[in-house]
C-alpha cells in the first residue's frame, strides 16, 4: 500500500482522496456538531453562526468541510515538501502520512478552529522558507504577520505563533530589526481595524478586543486507546527524526533551515493546547503537520522497507478497531 504513494504521480492525488475517505468513514456516520470553544476567535464564531441552520438540516456538511480541509491541507503539505526538495525524492508520502496520523484521534478529523488555522500556518510556513536569500522581503514578511494575526480571530491561541516566526525569520535570514518590527505590525493590524470597529460602535472594552488568556495543564484522561495512539504518532516521528539527521550532510543549507523550522514549529505546536486550556484532543491537531513531514521521511530512507509497511498496517489497524470496535467516535 505504501508503495503507491511513494512516487510523484499526478494520478495519487486521486489515490490520496479515495485514502483519506475511506479511513475517515466513520467521520461521516457520526456527525461531530462544533461548539465553539472558548479560545475560539470570532472569526470561527461567525463561520458556526453561518452554518448552524445547514448544519442543523444535514449535520454531514461538517465531517464534509473536516475532511475537506484534511484532504487540501495534505496537499499543500506535500507540494510544499516536494516543491522545496526537503527530502531526497518526491512523492506523495506526506499528505498519506498526514491523512493517516489525523485519523489515530476522533477529534483531529472535527471541524474545529485549530484544522482551520493549520490551513494558515501552512501558508506562513511557505512563506517563511520563500524569504530565504529574498533580497527585499518585506512585503512576504508583512503578509506572514498579517495571516497570523487574522488566523488568531480564528483560534486565538495561535498569536503565540508570532514567536515561532520571529524565530524563523532569525533562522532564514540575517538579523534585520526593522523586518522583525514589520512583522509585529502585520500581526497587529487586524487588531487596529477590530479596535476601531468596537470604539465606531460603540462596544469598546479591552476583553472584547483582547480575550482571555491563560496557561494550564490539559486534563486528559488516560487509557490505553490514547497511548496507543500516541506511540503511533511518536515513534514514526523519532524514526524521521534520525533520517533527516542521518541525511542531513547531502542536503542544501535552505533545506536544512527547513528541518528547523518544522521542528520550532513543533515545539510552538506543542504549547498551543496549554492556553486556554481544554479536556479535548481538538487543539492538539495542530502538532500534525510537523509530525507528518516526519513521518514521510521515515517511509522514504527507512532501509528496511519491513518498518514504514509495519508501522502504515499497525496505525491503519489501530484505527479501524478504534473506530469500529473501540470507544473511537
Amino acid at each position: 500500500m505504501t508503495g503507491i504513494f511513494k512516487q510523484k504521480n499526478p494520478a495519487n492525488i486521486f489515490l490520496l482522496l479515495v485514502f483519506g475517505v475511506l479511513i475517515k468513514i466513520p467521520a461521516f456516520l457520526h456527525p461531530h456538531i462544533p461548539v465553539p470553544n472558548n479560545e475560539d476567535g470570532l472569526l470561527f464564531r461567525e463561520i458556526t453562526h453561518f452554518l448552524a441552520p445547514a448544519g442543523k438540516a444535514n449535520p454531514v456538511i461538517y465531517p464534509l468541510l473536516a475532511v475537506g480541509l484534511l484532504f487540501l491541507q495534505a496537499v499543500i503539505l506535500t507540494r510544499f515538501i516536494n516543491h522545496q526538495r526537503m527530502t531526497s525524492h518526491q512523492t506523495w508520502y506526506p499528505g498519506m502520512a498526514y491523512l493517516l496520523l489525523t485519523s489515530l484521534f476522533p477529534e483531529w478529523n472535527y471541524f474545529s478552529a485549530p484544522l482551520i488555522i493549520n490551513t494558515f500556518l501552512l501558508f506562513i510556513l511557505s512563506a517563511l522558507f520563500k524569504t530565504y536569500n529574498q533580497p527585499d522581503a518585506r512585503g512576504s514578511i508583512f503578509n506572514i504577520g498579517l495571516t497570523l494575526g487574522i488566523g488568531s480571530f480564528v483560534f486565538f491561541p495561535s498569536v503565540t505563533f508570532i514567536i515561532w516566526v520571529i524565530l524563523a525569520l532569525a533562522v532564514m535570514r540575517p538579523f534585520r530589526l526593522s523586518e522583525w518590527l514589520l512583522c509585529m505590525v502585520g500581526a497587529t493590524t487586524p487588531y487596529y481595524f477590530f479596535a476601531v470597529y468596537l470604539f465606531i460602535t460603540d462596544q469598546w472594552s479591552w476583553q472584547n478586543l483582547w480575550p482571555h488568556f491563560s496557561i494550564d495543564l490539559p486534563v486528559l484522561l488516560p487509557s490505553l486507546w490514547l497511548a496507543g495512539g500516541a506511540f503511533l504518532l511518536v515513534m514514526p516521528f523519532l524514526a524521521g527524526g534520525y533520517f533527516v539527521q542521518d541525511n542531513l550532510r547531502k542536503m542544501l543549507i535552505q533545506v536544512r533551515k527547513g528541518w528547523s523550522l518544522l521542528l520550532l514549529y513543533l515545539l510552538g505546536a506543542l504549547f498551543v493546547p496549554f492556553i486556554n486550556s481544554t479536556n479535548s484532543l481538538e487543539n492538539w491537531v495542530i502538532v500534525a503537520i510537523p509530525f507528518a513531514a516526519f513521518h514521510a521521511s521515515m517511509y522514504i530512507y527507512a532501509s528496511f522497507r519491513i518498518v514504514p509497511q509495519l508501522f502504515f498496517w499497525l496505525s491503519v489497524g489501530f484505527i479501524l478497531t478504534y473506530q469500529y470496535w473501540g470507544p473511537g467516535w
